[in-house]
């Protein structure tokens, strides 16, 4: 599978558990971005605040948030090309030692794929914290992901940054960079 560099990374082992493994965390990744002022996002329900959930949100960030909400529900749904719309066409998005260079990048081939694991994935906000500087609003998240793999139950642990940018057209992702890690 050209243009992913988890599989691209582990097809020389011919195991497929490891590719397994390593499209795993490239897809959950993503999720994090589904998390943002709602607490709990899935394909079937709708937001759910948590308990728990620790928001640290600046009052000059709130609108840059609602658009990365807006970014993580289209695709969540499924709706790539709606999705699309909140990204800078020059979006830099880091995850699993690889990057995407812009938005046309990320659209030929990952987004889909994020778009498809999230509709079974349920994800819980655990933290997070957004502040403004200028034109620019950074968002830090942690959450956890649960879905399964091989019909066992799963939770990934992943954290996220974002960065938006204020630009003619509105707020517009600018940066993504997506880590996690399962619990064995």
């Amino acid at each position: 599978m050209k243009g992913i560099p988890a599989i691209e990374a582990t097809a020389v082992h011919s195991n497929h558990h490891t590719q397994e493994i390593a499209l795993m965390p490239r897809i959950a990744f993503l999720v994090i971005s589904l998390i943002i002022a709602s607490a709990r996002v899935s394909a079937h329900d709708g937001p759910r605040p948590a308990a728990d959930t620790d928001l640290h949100i600046a009052p000059d960030a709130v609108a840059a948030v609602q658009v990365l909400e807006r970014f993580s529900t289209a695709l969540a749904e499924g709706d790539v090309a709606s999705a699309a719309e909140f990204l800078a066409p020059d979006v830099l998005i880091l995850e699993s030692g690889g990057a995407e260079h812009s938005r046309q990048e990320y659209l030929s081939g990952h987004a889909r794929h994020d778009a498809e694991f999230l509709k079974s994935a349920g994800v819980t906000l655990k933290w997070r914290k957004a502040s403004a500087s200028g034109g620019l609003v950074w968002v830090g998240s942690e959450s956890e992901i649960r879905t399964e793999r091989n019909g066992k139950p799963l939770l990934i642990h992943s954290t996220e940054s974002a960065i938006l940018s204020n630009t003619a057209d509105g707020w517009r992702i600018v940066h993504l960079h997506w880590s996690s890690k399962s619990d064995r």
